[in-house]
């Protein structure tokens, strides 16, 4: 029931509404809102409809019975009943019909739509109709396309003749079944998703399926008019792709429709349409004339790439078997397509600019090459995929003949004969290129004749013009000859050779040229190759000349040009017989020649077969194990502040000896540089290895054996015209003339060799008493073997000079002078000199010849022999008019190739005489010549390789070198050396000497610049310091000279003109992060893992200040504790000093300077003038010697009471301010700048806000968090001792300086004086409890004993001295020794305590009592037991206390180690104010090795019994009424706070070294937690969730939801976790970012691939590895805050992150 009556109507109900809504607007645009409303409105009908499909298959079939039902879907919409609404309704559809320019059939008699609307003028295609012929008529009219677009510019869009063939596909469309309307309606919204996912989630339903899949068919040239209209062509594209992949990559449905529907013919058609909307007339060749149409590449169309979708569609289909081959036997279809290719052949053509720069530069050619790439080379790879094997021969000859018919109509088209007009490019030659690819695949895999598909002579020499214009361009695009045309042409020259096009563009084309010149005259295709590269002037004996179309300057690389295309040209095998394992290996050795290669950069590299099914996949089996056998893997090293470095392959050593092939780099390279850097590699591994010490050419490496089909490429090696080419090169490099390089003989040598390699005939030397004088007369060399050629002597030669060369001779020598190479002015017809004797010398010139041969092949190719060649018009080959007249001159040159070849040995060896037929000392090298496959060496050894060949393949060549070498060199006695030839003996020793003398001076400069590196620049780890510029040696009293940076004088720090160390200041949070526990917290990757801060020091810390601020009176709290463990000030130099004058005028100048990065002026941030290290204050060096060396040098005789008071005293002496210098007002913007430097809520721990106890409490933390950080760098210990290196570096002695001046302006009221009660014995001990309201002060024995320690050296006058700091620290260990008695009897049990309390009693009355822990331990128990602190033990307590049977060594060890850090803080301490070495020990001996160096030991103490810490003990009264003082105040405190009195006693230290989190092994564990937790906002999944490295926490990277006061949530979270210092990493991106104040940037990733390299952004999905190295870098960078020193690249975060 429901099938049969609610779906049709409801599904009609839909369609009502969808035609309802649709409103045909003027602009023939619909608006985007109003089909978004009516969208909307449908949403629940639509969704309706998409729930039914997913009840399953029943349903499914109901559904589709319903959509296909024609009967019903006539019965509702014919709209010719009563029912108005229908009627009205089916009126809208037939407007919306006509509106898009389609007509309904039976229909247009009633609603007279007779015409087929105007605006689709179409194409029209004969091959359907049987009817053959190109492209109709152009038509001149105006007529805008439908869509309305102006043509651009001056050029009119072109168009088609319109034709009534074959309309249908393109216009007419009847609905017979809901299925098909709803389709046309998915269209015109634009394809909507929901409806795409209806239509889709039908598929699975088969009878749906293939009705879907005509009805789509039915509907794709709407589609494609759907698509050029839409605005949002992007989107719509990826839907119409969604739905097509699903229908067309079924072979058995895409074969069916191709039968059933003409699947292929409409696509085709398609296309043709499609591009025929955006034509322009070719202005290629002749631009009047030509009929020839081409895409504007500037169109929207090609642009946005609009056509993709239906090119991908057509490649899809293409690669089903079946369907290709239907392709390829349908000769309409090949016509038809072969019309479209030619649409791209010269598109994007580029004219040289000759006076002006280009105004505007185009990037057109951005989508001319793609659409070259997509729409004609995918297709072409896809058709090649299916002709691999013999039966496939006939696809291959319908294609090539196809091809070579449109190529003829594309020469007819352009009018082209047989000269490229000059100074026009175009890059796109699809038909050449499918031409050649599809003759390879018919060489290589389907063994047919090459010459059964070769056309005539005529046509071959047409084929090869257009892509050896393209090589001649590329050589002069560059030699910067088309530098006017901007940078976009150096982009097309890149684009062409680049790894992604190379196969499908310059491959085929040297492929094509390759097999042009196998066919093709040698000597034409030679002469031809010269004149293209506008090089023939230049190949004259004379030594001037005169260019008529190139510059000089461009000479010489255009000559560079030619040779290495024929190099390459000649040994190139891509095409010509290499296997696809052998290409692969060749295309790897080259990128991997030119620079070590990360794996997936080398997976780019490789030219990868575009169509997938060719079997070269990269990636593949092959592609790896041709990887391992040509490369090794070189693992990514770290050095600290290095940049990070990716897993990379390099060369194997056997590769770089055997296999390096520059001819393959040199194809391959995208920048000239890569050729250069592959050839520094070659040049090393050879001087690495010893096989070659100076400096190389480039290697001769033999080829494959050419296939046999190609053979007669070698015929280029053995013409006239090249001999004579390298016989005037080889001529002119030795007499010097200018414009030629090395690289040029390095190429004319090669072209040699590859000639000896490959000659033919076996030479007879019989042949010569053959040739006699009658055939020598008219031409330069008799034969045209090469290794009979390279004995011909040449004797004469006549050239055309200006008149003002040196050769003019106005007499000629009456022999028989030989033919001279002419130049190009000398005019194109061949110029007869009659002379008397016998031989007439005629004029040779590459142009004339090669006219000439065109003329003969063109005669015996074509019926008419009166057909000429069309004389040239064109005005730019004539001579300029200013050109001094040419005349004719005979030089003499008696040579031939053998003898300059000799003669170049010795002028590159610079000796005489200095080659020697090897064969004369041993004759077995002829007989059994070992010439290696592969040479190394310079030019020397390659014309020694050169002779021996020479010799090798002829007995002649052998007699004659041996004859030159012997006239050369005429064996006569050692003569007297002349004065002349004395002189250039000393000059070589002149020259010896400063070769010598210049290698020297580099050494020296080398090393100079290797110290200032390893010491200037060493920014990275705080291991490696530089010493400041301070001279610390000194025993006697000097003052400290500083060097400034910017002006470069030296000299004391004084108070009018103080010097400054350049510092940078950071908060920091490092220390806070320490926790108790030796295992590094893990990230937490499920939700029970989650990391709470309560153990880390910055919490313990903060709970301990609040507690102490419960009970005790807030001024004295804040000097029992140190701050800074989160927030704290960190001071780094890098050891410079400046002037702190010229510091202010160097940052005025870089305020002015408005290129800046990375920094603001404004915040007072710089870097260091000399080490570019970044920074943002300056510290001033305190007047005065910089070690106070003298004063404690100096024994101290006085006893510890003395020096006790004297500290009291000078304690007490309020510190006068300075009167105003400049020193002083530096120290206050210096201490300004240090307290900016953190928060406020990092500095202002005081009850009572702005209290001078704040400021006092930071500035004495500042030192703190210095000291205690330098610890931490040095591993947290001094067991490495030595002077140490950070110490080098550091500024912590001017800091005091300027804390001391600062903490002495608040004098302590003697009164609360903590020295007062760690000295002195109070009296009235009652009159403090007295007073119950106020709070008490804070015991003794609650204090920090490091804080005290700073707090009273800092309250002294500076500079301090020696004895006094000894007697605080001796005053204070006392203190801290009596803390550790404490803290250990409350950590045992009541057993122990009643026992130790007892054995320490016994021992009382023994001597030395003051100094045995035994019985002090005894007596702090005894004192503490009268308060309350033991008592309130509950049972629970008793049982977390860890029952630890407690021996005398491990009290001992107790006791040390709560002194130790106290002890390491004071050393280091003493370290910088003294200058004293810190010593190295062991870790056990630590304690003793420190207090002996603090002078806490008596110097007569012996070593060898058990070291015992008491020992160390000075009591300055007498110990047991000072404890019991101590003891008192915390009795007093536990009466009424017994729990609290507990908590606040200071337990052992236990910090370790701070750690970011444990990562797991594998990304992916991080990635599937993180990237689907949700924001604790807003309860969304961010979009960009990254993580904190430092404690775990989660945060949305610049998500909006968690934004506070504008600051988003990492920027907020650095603040708080770090101080202004961040670690992210980006779950998305599986980096790292790192945040710095108001800086950021990306440091990097610390997960790597199986390959050791990144996958940024995660883009490559591949598996990654934590890679522990690299997170410990960023460890290291992170602990020693030196962030801002090794990352470069820092940016402004704006809050934002």
């Amino acid at each position: 029931m429901m099938s049969e009556f609610v779906l049709p109507r409801f599904i009609f109900c839909l369609i009502q509404y969808l035609r309802e809504g649709y409103n045909e607007p003027a602009a023939d645009v619909p608006s985007e809102k109003d089909l978004n409303k009516v969208l909307q409105l449908l949403e629940p009908q639509i969704s309706f409809l998409e729930d039914l499909t997913k009840m399953g298959g029943a349903m499914r079939s109901v559904l589709t019975q319903v959509l296909t039902n024609q009967q019903n879907y006539k019965d509702l919409t014919s709209g010719l009943g009563e029912n108005a609404c229908a009627k009205k309704s089916h009126e809208k559809y037939l407007i919306a019909l006509k509106s898009s320019g389609l007509t309904y059939p039976e229909d247009k008699l009633v609603y007279g739509i007779q015409e087929p609307s105007a605006g689709t003028s179409t194409l029209a295609v004969q091959g359907f109709a049987g009817a053959t012929g190109t492209l109709g008529q152009l038509d001149s009219s105006d007529e805008e396309d439908q869509d309305g677009s102006q043509g651009l510019g001056k050029r009119k869009r072109v168009k088609l003749s319109s034709s009534t063939k074959d309309q249908s596909i393109m216009d007419v469309l009847k609905h017979k079944s809901f299925l098909e309307e709803l389709l046309f309606w998915t269209i015109k919204y634009e394809f909507p998703q929901k409806m795409v996912t209806f239509l889709l989630n039908m598929l699975p339903d088969q009878e749906y399926k293939v009705a879907f899949t005509k009805t789509f068919v039915q509907h794709y040239a709407f589609i494609m008019k759907t698509l050029k209209k839409s605005h949002e062509s992007d989107t719509m594209s990826n839907r119409i792709v969604h739905i097509s992949v699903q229908l067309f990559s079924n072979e058995e449905l895409a074969r069916q429709v191709t039968e059933e529907c003409q699947l292929l013919d409409i696509m085709v058609t398609v296309l043709l349409y499609m591009m025929e909307s955006c034509l322009i007339k070719s202005e290629l060749q002749d631009e009047e004339n030509s009929l020839h149409v081409v895409v504007n590449c500037g169109e929207a169309l090609l642009k946005n790439n609009t056509y993709w979708p239906l090119v991908s569609d057509f490649i899809n289909i293409l690669s089903h078997q079946s369907v290709a081959k239907r392709f390829l036997e349908d000769h309409g279809l090949l016509v038809t397509w072969m019309n479209f290719v030619s649409f791209f052949q010269g598109m994007n053509l580029n004219k040289r600019e000759l006076n002006e720069h280009v105004e505007f530069e185009s990037q057109t050619y951005y989508a001319a090459f793609a659409a070259e790439l997509e729409a004609c080379a995918q297709p072409m790879w896809g058709l090649l995929s299916h002709c691999k094997v013999r039966e496939t021969q006939e696809y291959t000859r319908n294609v090539v003949r196809y091809c070579l018919e449109a190529l003829q109509d594309w020469f007819d088209a352009i009018n082209f004969v047989d000269e490229p007009a000059p100074n026009q490019v175009t890059f796109h030659l699809p038909l050449h290129r499918y031409y050649a690819m599809f003759l390879s695949k018919a060489v290589k895999c389907q063994e047919l004749d090459l010459d059964s598909v070769l056309p005539d002579q005529e046509m071959l020499m047409k084929l090869m013009i257009h892509p050896l214009q393209i090589q001649a361009s590329l050589a002069e695009i560059h030699s910067n000859m088309w530098v006017r045309n901007g940078l976009q042409i150096k982009g097309q020259a890149m684009t062409y050779v680049q790894s992604h096009f190379c196969n499908s563009m310059i491959d085929p084309d040297i492929y094509l040229l390759q097999v042009c010149a196998s066919r093709l005259d040698p000597d034409y295709f030679i002469s031809s190759v010269f004149e293209r590269f506008k090089v023939v002037d230049l190949l004259t004996m004379a030594s001037q000349h005169q260019n008529t179309v190139l510059d000089a300057e461009h000479e010489r690389s255009m000559l560079e040009g030619a040779l290495t295309f024929l190099v390459i040209l000649l040994s190139l095998r891509l095409h010509l017989g290499m296997s696809d394992d052998e290409i692969l290996r060749a295309e790897m050795v080259a990128q991997l020649c030119m620079n070590d290669r990360t794996h997936s950069s080398l997976l780019d590299l490789i030219p990868e077969n575009p169509n997938p099914k060719s079997g070269i996949i990269p990636g593949s089996y092959s592609f790896e194990s041709v990887l391992s056998a040509v490369a090794d893997f070189k693992a990514p090293v770290f050095e600290p502040g290095g940049s990070m470095q990716q897993g990379m392959y390099t060369p194997k050593a056997e590769v770089w000896d055997q296999e390096f092939d520059p001819v393959m780099v040199i194809l391959r390279t995208v920048y000239r540089r890569d050729v250069q850097s592959a050839m520094d590699r070659y040049t090393a591994f050879l001087k690495q290895s010893g096989k070659f010490p100076g400096n190389p050419w480039p290697p001769y490496k033999k080829r494959t054996p050419l296939h046999p089909s190609y053979k007669g490429l070698m015929r280029l090696l053995h013409c006239k015209t090249l001999h004579i080419v390298l016989f005037t090169l080889l001529y002119k490099i030795l007499m010097d003339h200018q414009n030629l390089s090395e690289h040029v003989l390095c190429m004319v040598l090669y072209l040699i060799e590859l000639g000896l390699e490959n000659s033919t005939e076996e030479d007879s030397d019989e042949e010569v008493s053959v040739c006699g004088p009658e055939r020598c007369h008219d031409s330069w060399f008799p034969g045209s073997n090469l290794v009979s050629n390279m004995r011909h002597f040449i004797n004469y030669v006549r050239v055309r000079v200006p008149e003002t060369a040196p050769e003019v001779k106005r007499d000629s020598p009456a022999s028989t002078s030989s033919d001279s190479l002419s130049s190009l002015q000398n005019s194109r017809r061949p110029k007869v000199l009659q002379r008397e004797n016998s031989g007439t010398a005629q004029v040779f010139s590459l142009v004339a010849e090669r006219r000439k041969k065109f003329q003969e092949i063109i005669n015996r190719s074509s019926s008419e022999a009166n057909q000429v060649v069309r004389p040239k018009t064109s005005s730019k080959w004539s001579a300029p008019g200013s050109a001094p007249q040419l005349t004719t001159a005979i030089l003499e040159i008696k040579e031939s190739i053998l003898s300059l070849l000799i003669k170049l040995h010795h002028k590159l060896s610079g000796k005489q005489n200095s080659y020697y037929p090897p064969w004369l000392d041993d004759i077995e090298i002829l007989i059994q010549p070992e010439i290696p496959k592969y040479n190394h060496g310079d030019g020397i050894t390659a014309v020694e390789r050169i002779l021996l060949k020479a010799a090798l393949q002829s007995r002649m060549n052998k007699r004659i070198i041996e004859e030159i070498c012997r006239k050369v060199t005429p064996p006569v006695p050692p003569k007297k050396i002349t004065a002349a030839e004395k002189k250039t003996l000393d000059k070589e020793e002149r020259r010896q000497k400063a070769r010598e003398r210049q290698q020297k001076l580099l050494a020296e400069f080398a090393s100079r610049q290797k110290s200032f590196m390893e010491t200037a620049m060493d920014v990275d780890s705080p291991e490696n310091d530089i010493p400041m510029e301070i001279t610390t040696a000194e025993p006697q009293v000097s003052e400290a000279v500083y060097d400034c940076v910017i002006c470069g004088q030296s000299g004391p720090s004084s108070e009018d003109r103080p010097t400054g160390l350049v510092v940078l200041l950071q908060a920091s949070s490092v220390l806070g992060q320490c926790r108790d526990n030796i295992e590094p917290k893990k990230l937490p990757i499920t939700e029970e893992e989650q990391i709470y801060p309560w153990d880390t020091c910055a919490a313990v810390h903060d709970v301990r200040l609040s507690l102490l601020q419960r009970y005790f009176k807030d001024s004295s709290c804040l000097l029992a504790v140190s701050i800074g463990w989160e927030g704290g000030v960190y001071v780094q130099t890098c050891g410079h000093t400046l002037h702190i004058d010229c510091h202010k005028s160097y940052m005025e100048s870089l305020r002015n300077d408005q290129v800046l990065q990375g920094f603001s002026v404004d915040k007072g941030e710089f870097t260091c003038p000399l080490c570019r290290q970044f920074a943002n204050s300056v510290l001033p060096c305190y007047p005065g010697s910089n070690v106070e060396s003298n004063l404690w040098q100096r024994p101290s005789n006085k006893s510890i009471q003395d020096l006790i008071k004297e500290v009291e005293e000078l304690q007490g002496r309020p510190g006068a301010f300075p009167s105003e210098t400049n020193l002083s007002k530096e120290m206050e913007s210096v201490m300004k700048d240090i307290k900016n430097t953190t928060q406020k809520k990092y500095r202002d721990y005081s009850k009572t806000p702005g209290s001078p106890d704040n400021d006092f409490l930071f500035m004495y933390s500042v030192a703190r968090t210095n000291l205690e950080l330098e610890l931490i760098h040095r591993g947290g210990n001094l067991c490495s001792g030595g002077a140490s290196t950070a110490g080098k570096r550091s500024c912590l002695n001017q800091l005091f300086h300027v804390l001391a001046l600062h903490m002495r302006l608040y004098s302590i009221d003697s009164e609360y004086n903590p020295w007062r009660k760690l000295t002195q014995l109070v009296e009235e001990v009652n009159s403090q409890q007295g007073n119950e309201e106020q709070q008490p002060e804070v015991p003794i024995l609650y204090h920090d004993v490091t804080s005290l320690l700073l707090i009273q050296i800092l309250m002294m006058p500076q500079p301090l001295r020696k004895d006094h700091f000894t007697c605080i620290v001796k005053v204070l260990f006392t203190l801290l020794y009596t803390q550790a008695l404490v803290a250990l009897s409350v950590k045992c049990n009541e057993e122990d305590r009643s026992a130790w309390k007892h054995t320490g009693a016994l021992k009382k009355n023994t001597c030395d009592t003051e100094k045995s822990y035994e019985v002090l331990l005894s007596f702090v128990i005894s004192e503490l037991s009268k308060g309350k602190l033991y008592h309130e033990e509950g049972t629970q307590e008793s049982a977390m206390v860890s029952p630890i049977s407690w021996s005398p060594e491990s009290m001992e060890k107790y006791l040390q180690d709560f002194c130790l850090p106290f002890l390491r803080i004071t050393s280091l301490l003493q370290h910088h104010l003294f200058g004293e070495d810190l010593p190295s020990c062991q870790e056990e001996e630590e304690f003793s090795v420190l207090s002996s160096c603090l002078g806490l030991l008596p110097t007569f103490y012996q070593t060898e019994h058990p070291f015992i810490s008491a020992s160390c003990l000075d009591w300055p009264v007498p110990a047991f009424d000072i404890i019991s003082q101590w003891c008192f105040e915390i009795n007093s405190f536990t009466e009424r706070h017994a729990e609290q009195g507990k908590a606040l006693l200071i337990q052992e230290a236990r910090w370790k070294l701070p750690h970011l989190l444990q990562l797991p092994e594998n990304y992916n564990t991080i990635f599937q937690y993180y990237h689907r937790k949700t924001c604790s906002v807003c309860t969304k999944v961010p979009k960009d969730p990254a993580v904190c490295l430092v404690c775990g926490t989660f945060v949305c990277l610049k998500g909006l939801c968690c934004k506070q006061q504008s600051y988003c949530e990492c920027v907020l979270h650095s603040q708080n976790c770090g101080a202004g210092t961040g670690i992210f990493l980006l779950i998305n991106a599986s980096v790292i970012i790192i945040i710095r104040g108001h800086r950021f940037c990306l440091w990097g990733s610390v997960y790597l691939d199986a390959h050791g390299e990144e996958d940024r952004d995660l883009r490559r999905g591949k598996p990654l590895y934590i890679c522990k190295e690299r997170y410990k870098v960023l460890e290291q960078q992170w602990i020693s805050h030196t962030f801002d020193h090794i990352n470069k690249r820092w940016g402004p975060h704006y809050n934002g992150l």
